[in-house]
């Protein structure tokens, strides 16, 4: 299933990128769905597993590297019951629930708790400006810390650190040697190893060769684990849905 349907509900076009999050928040039975579809996971620890992912629509971010800008607007107004439904069906044991920035819609809240009752491993991805303290204890959060280069650093809730358990990840997408000598910085500085239970360093496709990224962790003896985007290198860069 891919839906980008635009109905009259669904969100507003707007150059400002905060005007892209829901001007009246859906009420906790309903969400705004860019696509619901089955593939592989991509990223984290989980990467290469089969897994059901929940694209919710709209993010007040604007990231240089933002692979996923046609999730800033539109989509379609969805009952949760309906979201977990669909979800289900595609009989993973995995399901991950990303965006856009999911955690914009209040109906995500009881969207991931839906799916844990139901016996699913679940991830939530998040840019790291949002409050994770309200997401169920049995879910995977995925948090990014924006460097930089994102043009997104000054966004980042450095609260989330006290909330963070070994289950969690952090993740640091590098465009540059600057961007990764900050992110050395804050694992540093901040013990990020022992807060979270994986620490990963991945680069912006095509801007970043991982190859050197591999070299300056070993050089630093940084205890992460860098990744790449296994998604792009199967299907190609600009592939959606897959």
């Amino acid at each position: 299933m891919r839906v980008v349907a635009m109905p009259a509900d669904a969100l507003p076009r707007s150059s400002d990128p905060s005007a892209s999050a829901p001007s009246t928040r859906p009420a906790g039975d309903t969400l705004v769905i860019h696509e619901i579809y089955r593939s592989i996971q991509g990223e984290t620890s989980f990467a290469g597993r089969p897994c059901t992912l929940i694209r919710l629509s709209a993010c007040n971010l604007r990231c240089s590297w933002c692979d996923t800008p046609a999730a800033f607007h539109g989509g379609l107004r969805m009952a949760r019951a309906e979201v977990v439904s669909q979800a289900l069906a595609f009989g993973t044991p995995l399901v991950l629930v990303t965006g856009g920035e999911p955690l914009l819609q209040a109906a995500a809240l009881p969207l991931l708790q839906d799916l844990c009752d139901a016996g699913k491993t679940v991830l939530l991805e998040t840019s790291g400006e949002r409050d994770i303290s309200g997401v169920d204890a049995r879910v995977y959060r995925i948090v990014d810390i924006k460097p930089p280069g994102s043009g997104e650093s000054h966004r980042n809730r450095w609260q989330n650190l006290a909330h963070l358990s070994r289950r969690d990840q952090l993740k640091f997408v590098l465009l540059d040697r600057a961007d990764y000598e900050w992110a050395r910085d804050v694992i540093t500085r901040e013990s990020l190893t022992t807060r979270a239970g994986e620490v990963l360093l991945g680069c912006v496709h095509g801007q970043l060769d991982p190859r050197e990224l591999v070299a300056w962790t070993l050089e630093d003896g940084l205890d992460v684990r860098v990744q790449i985007q296994l998604h792009k290198y199967i299907w190609g860069a600009d592939a959606q849905g897959v």
